[in-house]
């Protein structure tokens, strides 16, 4: 008889214990920022195009 007091104890805590369950945690998506190139970019090559086409006009 301990026996079976012994087993029905353990299976209502084993039981009691996986109730919930495994439920996948929750994790927040993780948000990159990146940095932006300034717009100095798009000028930089059209300056220096023109600082090599004036210095070939200037050797000539």
């Amino acid at each position: 008889m301990k026996k079976l007091a012994l087993a029905a104890a353990l299976s209502v805590a084993a039981t009691a214990a996986f109730a919930g369950g495994m439920a996948e945690p929750m994790v927040e998506p993780v948000v990159i920022v990146e940095d932006t190139s300034s717009s100095a970019g798009g000028i930089l090559v059209p300056i220096l195009a023109l600082i090599l086409l004036a210095a070939a006009v200037a050797a000539d």
